[in-house]
């Protein structure tokens, strides 16, 4: 399966302001890009491509006063499945987790472990651990939260959705995270594309979307708490501890955003996808005779 992704993104400043961006497709899936026009900004200003801490490739650039706009476009190669499902998975005692996983057991600026423990120790202690206790939380938020675009907002926590019972993606994610910790259950935070592919077609404009992974037997595995069922097409951004680590768009100053338009679609005619240009022909086509075989 070939996946068109990009983006076109306007905002505007005040006055010169360092950015910070985490708009590109995770270096896992370097290979399986095809083609892609990288990012570029209107006006030009150069950047410094680096990898954070959570290993998310990273832009620093500054934006000048006015308006800015970043924009990229993409074909990815996937393998068209749905994400695993692993029932037999069980969770791992404390003690024998891998170092690099333990942050991802602690509360966090959106996840506040002591605020909903006892909550998710009343719900979830008597279920069985593992695979089964992780989908009984996604199966929780799912019902719990009503998904609401007009009731979106950026300082919502996990606690916060969890009274108000609201929010979009981001908000489903923190809550299911916050759950999981607290079952001493690691999960980490993931931002990305993930379009209507397999599903019928959302008529709200496309946007990128947040799930979470959890860590069970010896590997991490993907939940999505808000749609709550296996998703083909996800393209991973970044991941990091929750929404604070890996902020789409981080400015040193204010910024108000002016337009904002994400494509995330499965490509059916590549003829019609790409510019009728010799150099996009000459890029693609060997990567594509990889892709089919």
């Amino acid at each position: 399966m070939l996946i068109r992704y990009g983006y076109k993104i306007a905002f505007s400043c005040p006055r010169p302001t360092p950015v910070v961006a985490r708009l590109s497709v995770h270096p896992e899936r370097n290979a399986d890009v095809i083609y892609e026009i990288p990012f570029s900004t209107t006006p030009m200003v150069p950047s410094q491509l680096f990898t954070d801490e959570f290993g998310n490739r990273t832009r620093r650039f500054e934006a000048p006063a006015g308006t800015m706009t970043l924009r990229a476009d993409g074909i990815i190669s996937d393998s068209g499945l749905a994400d695993a499902t692993d029932t037999y998975a069980c969770e791992v005692p404390i003690m024998a987790l891998p170092g690099e996983v333990m942050p991802f057991l602690l509360g966090s600026r959106y996840c506040e472990t002591d605020l909903l423990s006892a909550i998710a120790w009343q719900m979830f202690a008597g279920l069985p651990p593992g695979w089964a206790r992780v989908q009984a939380i996604c199966d929780f938020v799912h019902a719990h939260l009503a998904f609401s675009y007009p009731a979106a907002r950026s300082t919502r926590t996990a606690f916060e959705a969890y009274r108000e019972r609201i929010g979009v993606c981001r908000d489903f994610t923190h809550l299911a995270i916050t759950l999981c910790r607290c079952m001493n259950i690691p999960a980490r935070y993931v931002n990305g594309y993930l379009g209507d592919i397999g599903v019928p077609s959302d008529p709200a404009p496309m946007d990128f979307s947040a799930w979470f992974d959890v860590y069970l037997g010896d590997r991490w595995h993907t939940f999505d708490a808000r749609h709550n069922r296996p998703r083909t097409g996800r393209i991973v951004i970044s991941r990091g501890r929750d929404a604070m680590d890996v902020p789409m768009i981080h400015s040193f100053g204010p910024h108000v955003l002016q337009s904002f338009h994400v494509t995330t679609v499965e490509v059916t005619d590549i003829t019609s996808t790409l510019e009728d240009d010799a150099r996009s022909w000459q890029q693609i086509m060997p990567r594509l005779s990889l892709a089919a075989a």
